[in-house]
Parts: C-alpha cells; sequence; structure tokens
C-alpha cells in the first residue's frame, strides 16, 4: 500500500522540481521555455524541437530555429508567454538576455517559492491523510490488525516527513540560488 502513496508524494515532489526550474533566477535557464510552443505546420510544437537552444553566457540563452521562417513565430510565442524577458532577434537567432536581479526581485522570488513549498507539503500532507483513511478502513473491515494499523501508520508518517524534508532541501537550494547570484 506505502509503493502507490510513496509515488504520489515522488510525483508531487518532481512536479515542485520542474516549478522551481522555470523560475528563472537571474542565471540563464533553458527550463523557462518548456512550455512555449509554436505552431510548425498546424502543430503545436515545443521550442527546443524545431531550434537549437544553448546557453553561451550565464545571462543569455541563444535560440537558432533549424528553419529560419519560425524567427518570428518563436520571437511572438516568447513574447505571449510573458516570461519577463523580451527577446532580441537579429534575423538569424534569438538572443534572450537576463538581467541581474535586484534585492526586491529576490525576495519576491524566495516568497513566490516559499508559496510553491508549502503547496508541495500540504499536497504531501493530503496523500498521508488518504493513505491513513485507507489503512483505518482496512482495519475497520477486519482486514489488519490494531497492530498492523499502527505500524502502517508509523510508516505512512515516516515517509511523509521524509518526502516533507526533500521539499525543505530543494528549497533552501533554491533560496540559496537566488540570494547569492
Amino acid at each position: 500500500m506505502n509503493k502507490i502513496y510513496e509515488e504520489k508524494m515522488d510525483k508531487t515532489i518532481s512536479v515542485f522540481q520542474e516549478n522551481l526550474s522555470e523560475i528563472r533566477a537571474g542565471r540563464a535557464n533553458p527550463a523557462i521555455l518548456n512550455k512555449i510552443t509554436v505552431d510548425y505546420y498546424g502543430v503545436p510544437t515545443p521550442i527546443n524541437q524545431v531550434a537549437g537552444i544553448s546557453v553561451p553566457e550565464a545571462r543569455m540563452i541563444l535560440i537558432q530555429p533549424w528553419d529560419i521562417n519560425l524567427l518570428k513565430e518563436i520571437e511572438k510565442e516568447i513574447l505571449k508567454a510573458d516570461i519577463g524577458i523580451n527577446p532580441n532577434n537579429d534575423g538569424k537567432v534569438i538572443r534572450l538576455n537576463f538581467p541581474e536581479l535586484n534585492e526586491e526581485r529576490r525576495k519576491e522570488l524566495v516568497k513566490d517559492i516559499r508559496k510553491l513549498a508549502e503547496d508541495a507539503r500540504v499536497a504531501i500532507r493530503s496523500i498521508r491523510r488518504d493513505a491513513m483513511d485507507e489503512a483505518k478502513e482496512l482495519q475497520k473491515k477486519s482486514e489488519i490488525t490494531e497492530d498492523d494499523l499502527k505500524n502502517e501508520e508509523e510508516q505512512i508518517q515516516k515517509l511523509t516527513d521524509k518526502k516533507v524534508e526533500q521539499v525543505d532541501n530543494l528549497l533552501s537550494e533554491k533560496e540559496k540560488e537566488i540570494m547569492t547570484i
């Protein structure tokens, strides 16, 4: 039974990690382009499937479309995605220059990631509650003994504590990254 809930908790953590990777911390991170798609022959296609994406400098992303005709479309979609960076199109490539973060913006970002972390913790606790409810239900149906129920609850709590600690560790890493750039 614990495996199912552990997988759900792991999924919550991976979503949290994905959300963290999309927050720009002053350093160029191609992950901010992950959710942006362009119309490629009538099919919405992720940018990384129609262009080469590189990070030539710490605060710059370079997008080089394989089909030069997509340049304007990519530029338009980046603007529409509102990632907070204006693309520079020179007719061959698109450059995304990341500005230095000021102290106020850093504190704002930390507040945002703390909220994401709290959302992840709440989701993990909700999964714990579901697991506890299921264990109690099994005990009610006499499928497990009261001792088994106690053991199950202890295991679920240990798992929950471990996963919440993972969220906290990811949060503190990202906070350090944001505050020390």
